[in-house]
């Protein structure tokens, strides 16, 4: 069972921005290689790190005014909030210690 959270344009504030923990975004799209190949990396790290960060996807598609307001161009696209706001961010799929690394610089 996974521990990811499905952000979207309705919950986004509440989720991301008014979180008490640092937040992993994910944004991604069904037809996105690239994202497929990092999918089971947020989820496994989303496992990992439960009760430290909260860790969840923005599909694009479905929710573009999320999108939209970060500059989202190129997906994947993880973003990294701490107090509410981008701290760091990847694009592109990358290996999972690239990712945990910056988890890491986080918490």
């Amino acid at each position: 069972m996974s521990n990811l959270v499905a952000f979207t344009d309705s919950n986004f504030a509440t989720e991301v921005e008014g979180s008490d923990v640092p937040v992993l975004v994910d944004f991604w799209a069904e037809w996105c290689g690239p994202c497929r190949m990092i999918g089971p990396i947020v989820d496994e790290l989303a496992t990992e790190y439960e009760g430290k960060v909260k860790i969840g996807k923005v599909n694009v598609d479905e929710n573009q005014d999320i999108s939209i307001k970060f500059g989202i161009r190129s997906i994947p696209a993880l973003l990294f909030f701490k107090d509410g706001k981008v701290v760091d961010q990847i694009v592109g799929a990358v290996p999972k210690g690239n990712i945990e690394q910056k988890l890491q610089n986080m918490i």
